[in-house]
């Protein structure tokens, strides 16, 4: 079972752990509404390291990024449910629309984002290189998303 940490305390883990060798692979995102597509992605970042890190957008930065009407799920069950799952060891919240702060901070050994992305159009991409950090991208689910799943309950 993961554990939800603070910024400070990530780093911190995350220093103490590279330097006797270990490996962390980073992601991030809204997780709003889990759904197997989630699972999948969270299970292919955590095959990547010996760690897998969730840096979990805020409440605020969720409805900076969907609208309104979104998270449906608080940032603190969000971040309990995320950190319940097996394939994931820290989750840690940021403010910002962006991780690319707490990426900086951070500086896992990987960093993981969905395959609608290239190395050209990702928003952390000056931060992945400049800090060394690799990149992989992983495929989605067909069908299964957040967005679709609220369509199908308002349906």
């Amino acid at each position: 079972m993961g554990t939800v940490v603070s910024q400070d305390e990530i780093v911190r883990i995350v220093r103490e752990g590279q330097s006797c060798g270990k490996k962390y692979a980073a992601t991030n995102g809204c997780f709003d509404i889990l759904h197997v597509g989630h699972v999948r992605y969270l299970k292919k970042t955590q095959s990547l390291a010996d760690y897998c890190i969730v840096m979990l957008n805020s409440d605020k930065s969720v409805k900076q990024l969907k609208g309104e009407n979104r998270p449906i799920n608080n940032e603190q069950d969000r971040a309990e449910l995320l950190a319940a799952l097996r394939y994931v060891d820290y989750v840690v919240l940021f403010e910002e629309r962006s991780p690319a702060e707490l990426l900086e901070k951070i500086k896992p050994d990987i960093y993981t984002k969905g395959a609608d992305y290239t190395m050209e159009t990702l928003p952390e991409r000056d931060i992945v290189k400049k800090s060394g950090i690799k990149v992989e991208f992983i495929e989605f689910v067909e069908g299964k998303s957040t967005t679709n799943v609220i369509k199908m309950m308002n349906n």
